[in-house]
């Protein structure tokens, strides 16, 4: 199991290297920092810019070959460059970083958690009315768009405190922001603000984590329902609740547990509506204003950001899949 892993591991790493450098020269060609400083009256000097440009490494008349060469050496040395906007881009990762992971870590694992069990619940169940009712609920939330969705807990949500009297500052569910301004993060207060601001935005998250899981470990649980494992369970005087879960369910998960490790990482850079619709500066944000500024910099340090996310996911996917799957470990 340890030279598997270790090769994973490599072979994760390898992967990393080759989508950051691809994705830093794709961006330094097709984003334009340049465009910035145009169109100002007056224009400013040309060597004004060039200079501003060279200090940020955002040049494009410097070499590409030169420019993503000391992009390297920065990050080898663990500095991402600067924004287009002068600021630290270590920092600004740093800072959204735990907005999405505030967002992303509860709505997608307790949306995982509930998809998985209303899945499984629901194979057993097959064609009866539990089956029916996660069936149609999984096809309408997939075919609403996660904006539309968003806003349409958002209108909920303002609904609901209008209905319940709160009114001004003070509110049940906020839609807004990640907590009320002067407000200190750590007193009880600020944690139960923080708590009331967190509830829609997970919701979002939530219902189409059960929606888009509870499908798959539906189909999942499906396949091993009919196995001969689990007649021979059962038969070696197993209950059938105690067959289904120590293996059937064991079975179907092995799939979704590398499933769920590899969609947990691209969320953070995937909840972009959800963060854009309730005023959360994360990184879905980050990376859409990114690409809109030509920031080169931010974009290639984004894209780092979720490469090394999903090669930590990648490797906890195959210890969970060596856990799951005792083939895997012989």
């Amino acid at each position: 199991m340890g030279a598997f892993l270790l090769r994973r591991l490599l072979y994760l790493v390898c992967l990393v290297v080759v989508s950051t450098s691809v994705a830093y020269v794709l961006a330094a060609t097709q984003l334009n920092p340049r465009a910035r400083y145009e169109g100002r009256n007056p224009p400013p000097p040309a060597a004004v810019v060039d200079a501003t440009l060279d200090a940020l490494n955002l040049n494009d008349k410097v070499p590409l070959a030169t420019r993503f060469g000391r992009w390297s050496r920065g990050v080898v040395s663990g500095n991402l460059g600067r924004t287009i906007d002068n600021q630290s881009v270590n920092a600004e990762i740093g800072r959204r970083m735990w907005v999405s992971l505030r967002l992303v870590l509860i709505g997608s694992v307790l949306g995982t958690l509930l998809g998985v069990a209303a899945g499984a619940y629901s194979a057993v169940k097959q064609y009866q009315a539990a089956d029916r009712i996660l069936t149609v609920f999984s096809f309408v939330v997939l075919s609403i768009p996660a904006v539309v969705l968003g806003v349409l807990f958002k209108n909920a949500g303002i609904g609901l405190n209008n209905l319940l009297g709160f009114k001004g500052a003070t509110k049940l569910l906020y839609t807004t922001g990640e907590m009320t301004p002067g407000m200190d993060p750590w007193s009880w207060a600020g944690i139960v603000n923080r708590a009331a601001h967190m509830v829609l935005p997970s919701l979002v998250l939530i219902v189409i984590a059960i929606a888009f899981y509870g499908r798959y470990q539906r189909n999942a649980m499906l396949d091993v329902l009919g196995s001969d494992f689990l007649r021979t369970a059962r038969a070696k005087g197993l209950s059938r609740t105690r067959a289904l879960i120590t293996h059937g369910l064991r079975t179907a998960l092995i799939p979704m547990a590398t499933f769920f490790a590899y969609e947990f990482a691209l969320l953070f850079v995937g909840a972009t509506f959800t963060e854009k619709l309730f005023g959360w500066h994360g990184m879905g944000e980050y990376f859409v204003d990114s690409v809109t500024k030509n920031d080169v910099n931010s974009v290639a340090g984004v894209t780092l950001f979720v490469g090394v996310l999903v090669l930590m996911a990648g490797f906890l996917s195959d210890i969970a899949y060596a856990a799951l799957d005792p083939r895997v470990r012989v």
